[in-house]
């Protein structure tokens, strides 16, 4: 890969994302640290050269060790790719704060708006760590194919271009592309949506609707992500690629989706509890439905689809009763955004 550095890398976060990013980092050729807070688990990872927990049956490339240490996994990283869920974003920035090198730029994998403040990753990013450089990773990607190996595409974006080519470039091989984006925004709201949709997606084909009904959740999801946002700054254009309509198709029709796979448990009858429990790791969409509803209120953007997830998520509406007020809405024009 021309224009490529072999650099030391660092990835935080143990779980099945992270580890695929790292695992990804070493098949490179990049010595990588991968950080997690579980000791006993890493100690497992170590012996194993696999994450059983998280990703079993992915072998860990020679490049890729393990640690507990946060201080010596950031010790001499060019980069540091922080793969964590949205809520614990900002606490895991402060945490890696003190350990980052003068010249250590950030990228995170983390999707979805901060709830209490309805702030975007690379917006907390910038209240915690400053001017660093940073880089958001995004796009249709599920961890099992890409710890396989199985062919893939994604975005880096960034407002540092260097950073965002540098970046796609040591992620880069044989079987994974990554393309770059300056329209961070952008990215970051395609992710922090599609987790939303997804779960109406899911919800409607456990209840049986049909693909009709998918394709049309998943189409006016769309023009909801873009709505909120081009009203947030964002590129229309942005939410045609990877980030947007790529990760929407993908989060809505695949089963390893662990947004769709709880929709599912839903339309089927089951209590969010039940749901929750059956799926054994964080469901994104969930926290992101009260923090998309709070953020299109306060914008004012009529979200109608997210709108409903979210009563059905923390005003315990029923799955039933939100597809029927979906139905029931006035016609419109489809080209209103």
């Amino acid at each position: 890969m021309p224009d490529r550095r072999v650099e030391a890398m660092t990835v935080i976060g143990a779980g099945s994302w992270g580890t695929a990013l790292a695992i990804q980092l070493a098949r490179e050729g990049h010595p990588t640290q991968l950080w997690g807070r579980d000791g006993a688990q890493i100690d497992a990872m170590r012996r194993a050269r696999r994450n059983d927990r998280y990703l079993p049956g992915a072998a860990f490339p020679h490049a890729l060790q393990v640690t507990a240490d946060l201080k010596a996994a950031l010790n001499g990283a060019r980069d540091a790719l922080i793969a964590i869920p949205s809520h614990a974003f900002r606490e895991g920035l402060e945490s890696i704060k003190p350990h980052l090198g003068p010249d250590t730029r950030v990228a995170w994998a983390t999707k979805g708006f901060e709830i209490n403040s309805g702030q975007l990753p690379h917006q907390v990013a910038a209240e915690v760590l400053g001017g660093r450089p940073g880089a958001v990773l995004s796009g249709p990607t599920f961890a099992k194919e890409v710890g396989a190996g199985l062919p893939t595409a994604m975005t880096v974006a960034s407002a540092d271009e260097r950073f965002a080519k540098e970046l796609a470039l040591s992620l880069s091989g044989p079987n994974f592309r990554a393309y770059t984006q300056t329209d961070i925004m952008g990215v970051e709201v395609g992710g922090a949506v599609k987790n939303v949709i997804a779960i109406g997606s899911g919800i409607a084909d456990g209840m049986g609707f049909g693909a009709n009904t998918r394709v049309a959740l998943i189409t006016r999801g769309l023009a909801e992500m873009m709505r909120l946002g081009v009203k947030l700054g964002a590129t229309r254009d942005t939410f045609m690629g990877l980030a947007g309509l790529g990760d929407l198709v993908l989060t809505c029709t695949d089963d390893q989706s662990r947004n769709r796979r709880f929709g599912m448990a839903l339309g089927k009858g089951q209590s969010l509890d039940e749901a929750q429990n059956g799926i054994h790791q964080v469901v994104e969409g969930v926290p992101a439905a009260r923090a998309v509803y709070a953020v299109a209120r306060r914008l004012m953007v009529d979200m109608p689809i997210c709108q409903e997830i979210y009563r059905v998520m923390h005003e315990g509406k029923a799955v039933r009763a939100a597809v029927q007020a979906l139905m029931g809405r006035d016609v419109r024009s489809e080209a209103e955004y």
